[in-house]
């Protein structure tokens, strides 16, 4: 289930301090140390995915959980209402930098319409 070197796996067992605003038995979610917005959370899965491109058919229920925890997530951190956007990197040339399926829900503030 969970990535020895992996530091989100870290984060969600509890063993890499974070400022953790919601946790469940599949996800955990907390503030980005470095935030692009007003509101910039991270949500991942427990169970270790590298990406997108490890989910399978088999992890249709835990893809539809996370964003059910981010919907709610927007509403408890008043952006549901002006909007907000979710995010994930796959790969190098996808940006992605940790190495673990998490989506950034970013708000709070009028955010740009360009890719990039």
């Amino acid at each position: 289930m969970y990535s020895d070197d992996c530091i989100f796996c870290q984060i969600a067992q509890r063993k890499i301090p974070s400022d953790i605003i919601y946790e469940d038995d599949q996800v955990v979610a907390f503030k980005d140390i470095q935030p692009l917005a007003p509101v910039h959370l991270l949500v991942i899965p427990k169970h270790h995915l590298t990406n997108v491109n490890d989910v399978t058919p088999d992890f249709e229920g835990l893809i539809g959980h996370l964003f059910g925890v981010m919907r709610r997530l927007a509403q408890e951190f008043g952006v549901a209402e002006t909007g907000y956007r979710v995010v994930t990197n796959t790969g190098a040339d996808g940006g992605q930098v940790v190495g673990h399926l998490h989506f950034h829900l970013l708000g709070g503030q009028a955010l740009e319409a360009k890719i990039g």
